[in-house]
């Protein structure tokens, strides 16, 4: 026990007083004179005992009333149990991501927490209060009130790491309490790294009841055809799903198409055929789990002709003839010679193929062609000289060619994975029919190989940067010196490298991702592209626009922050429709990883944890209880006075 006030306790020693008093009477005694004494004197000794217990329990009685008084005023306590957490500054981290949309007992498990935020809180708290998005310091709940209650949920996966990192910024004496509430979905063991002794982390881990959902993962475009497009759809479920799933199509507000499908599968590919015109819609699913993800947006444009280049012999183009055909590309091929520099800022896609020597002037405008969003794919010459190759392919990354060599190899290698054979291949081919190479430069390549020799040299790599893409073959492909020609990979490889810059198929963003989009819209220096919700409701923004001759390159960061179809405008004129989607990292409910947390102190709920902050942190007071027995020893003297004879 402690006291506020220790100086006080010097008056215990004023209690002499009543013991001088008590034991040295000064009253004196008056004799009285009888005619007989017998009876007097037996109940003199009567009254003497009785008067000296009275005088002994009045003694008791009010040194104890004196020392409780006493000791009132110096006010004791009991120390509390973390009294160095007294001044700790206290924040509060809410997990506002998609996750948090599971139901518990009480409903959803964010509007359940900021529920109990507003009905726990202590009003004269002031905290911090940092979710996904937004940061609010120095606050307290009445001033909080509103921000919490149109709390929505965020499309940022929650990071622990990064909200310690932005408390641990703020210069303080003091330590921190943090008090995260979170359901611990994808949480990384790295990401309590920043945890140190100048936090102290409090988790509130509300639980989902039921962890199944179904979501729909991507759409994508299977096949083209005269009328129709062929669409495929991709199912994912976490968890059991027991029933029937509606899934609906709409473009815009009319649904064309609709089925029912049960998931047996961790996945499943459904395929719908659409007219075979501008789409501006969604498919959605109706299911029970998470509802973010029953939505999937997505548009798909007119298709319009590739523009593509080919720098090369004509005996050596012939094959590129046939596979960029007049209804799907502009293929035009210039020998070096007669190559008019300025047609090459008016494609997508330029073939350097097997020229013998590329001139500087060459070199230089197609590093800035790339730099612009164009695709290049360079195929070597086996009369090229390999510093005049190395001048080249310096100018777009970490590549660099030796010697030729004059040895036959397979190709033996494929990236399935890669985007250029995505949909080619049903399944992964075990006796494909491999073609080779009799001559060919030793390439080395920091970046992905996506055809590979039997010995894993390359044979194609490629880089690639926010727009466009540099491919590099490591050897001569004529049919004098390879078989490549021949093979089934040529029509997929050589298609997919010039159509992957092309103006079709669908058209599907990812929200808080920033990967950019070309527009053909020739810009004044003046004019800008503003993009608007489609149903003219949610967002209208203004993108980052980069002027690349002809096309104007769209790099989305903050904006937008709501999934839906977007339209992209010049002088309230829509050029081109864009869709966008939450990712979907959030869908697995299964990836609960609460385990981590185990080793720190966990809360049941806001209000437990902040009924224990305030129990440990205060001190224990008693001067009242002292206070109260000063009050009962009063009584008891009176008790005394009146009842003891």
């Amino acid at each position: 026990m402690q006291f506020k006030h220790p100086e006080i306790l010097y008056f215990l020693f004023l209690l002499v007083l009543p013991i001088l008093v008590h034991l040295f009477q000064l009253r004196r005694f008056k004799k009285e004179y009888f005619t007989n004494v017998k009876f007097l004197k037996e109940l003199s000794i009567q009254t003497r005992k009785s008067s000296q217990l009275k005088k002994w329990l009045l003694l008791a009685t009010r040194l104890l009333l004196l020392t409780a008084m006493i000791i009132a005023f110096a006010q004791p306590f009991f120390k509390a149990k973390d009294s160095k957490g007294v001044t700790n500054e206290l924040y509060l981290v809410v997990d506002n991501s998609f996750s948090m949309q599971a139901k518990g007992k009480q409903g959803e498990l964010l509007k359940r927490a900021v529920q109990e935020l507003l009905e726990k809180t202590p009003e004269n708290t002031t905290f911090s209060l940092l979710t996904n998005d937004d940061v609010y310091w120095n606050t307290d709940i009445k001033s909080i009130q509103k921000e919490l209650m149109n709390l929505e949920y965020s499309a940022t996966s929650f990071q622990l790491d990064q909200s310690l990192t932005k408390i641990k910024s703020r210069k303080t004496p003091f330590n921190k309490d943090v008090v995260v509430i979170t359901d611990a979905i994808n949480l990384q063991s790295n990401q309590l790294k920043t945890i140190d002794e100048t936090i102290n982390p409090i988790f509130i881990l509300p639980k989902a009841e039921q962890k199944n959902n179904v979501s729909v993962d991507s759409v994508y475009l299977q096949q083209t055809l005269d009328n129709f497009y062929e669409i495929g759809v991709k199912l994912k479920s976490y968890g059991k799903s027991e029933q029937e799933i509606p899934v609906a199509i709409y473009n815009q507000k009319q649904l064309i198409a609709k089925t029912q499908v049960k998931l047996n599968q961790a996945e499943k590919e459904l395929f719908f055929t659409i007219p075979k015109a501008d789409f501006n819609g969604y498919v959605f699913i109706d299911e029970p789990g998470l509802s973010y993800d029953n939505y999937y947006y997505f548009s798909i444009s007119k298709p319009e002709k590739a523009s593509v280049l080919a720098i090369g012999e004509a005996d050596k183009n012939q094959f590129l003839t046939k596979i960029y055909t007049e209804n799907e590309f502009v293929f035009l091929q210039y020998e070096l010679k007669s190559l008019d520099y300025n047609l090459l800022d008016k494609q997508d896609a330029i073939i350097i193929n097997e020229i013998k020597e590329i001139p500087q002037a060459l070199q230089t405008t197609l590093k800035a062609f790339y730099e612009k969003g164009g695709n290049i794919i360079f195929i070597p010459s086996e009369e090229n000289n390999v510093a005049n190759i190395n001048s080249l392919l310096q100018n777009f990354g970490s590549f660099s060619v030796n010697d030729l060599i004059k040895t036959e190899k397979q190709i033996t290698t494929i990236s399935f994975a890669h985007p250029l054979y995505s949909g080619v291949f049903e399944k992964k081919a075990a006796n494909f029919q491999y073609p080779n190479t009799k001559k060919s430069f030793s390439l080395k390549s920091a970046y992905p190989s996506i055809l590979t020799y039997e010995d894993q040299n390359p044979f194609l790599t490629v880089v690639s940067n926010s727009l466009g893409s540099f491919y590099v073959f490591s050897a001569p492909i004529n049919k004098v010196n390879s078989n490549f020609k021949n093979s089934p990979l040529i029509v997929p490889t050589f298609y997919n490298m010039a159509f992957q810059s092309a103006k079709t198929g669908i058209n599907a963003l990812t929200v808080g991702n920033s990967s950019p989009i070309t527009i053909d819209q020739l810009l004044a220096k003046d004019e800008i592209i503003s993009v608007i919700s489609s149903d003219k409701k949610s967002e209208k923004f203004i993108p980052q626009q980069q002027i690349l001759n002809n096309k104007v390159k769209l790099t989305f960061a903050e904006s937008p922050s709501k999934a839906g179809n977007y339209n992209a405008q010049k002088d309230n004129t829509t050029i081109k429709n864009i869709s966008f989607n939450y990712s979907r990292t959030e869908s697995d409910l299964g990836l609960d990883n609460s385990n981590l947390l185990e080793s720190y102190e966990n809360g049941n709920s806001i209000e437990t944890v902040f009924d224990a902050l305030q129990t440990n942190r205060t001190n224990n007071v008693l001067w009242k209880w002292f206070v109260i027995l000063t009050l009962l020893f009063v009584v008891l003297e009176i008790l005394i006075q009146k009842f003891v004879k």
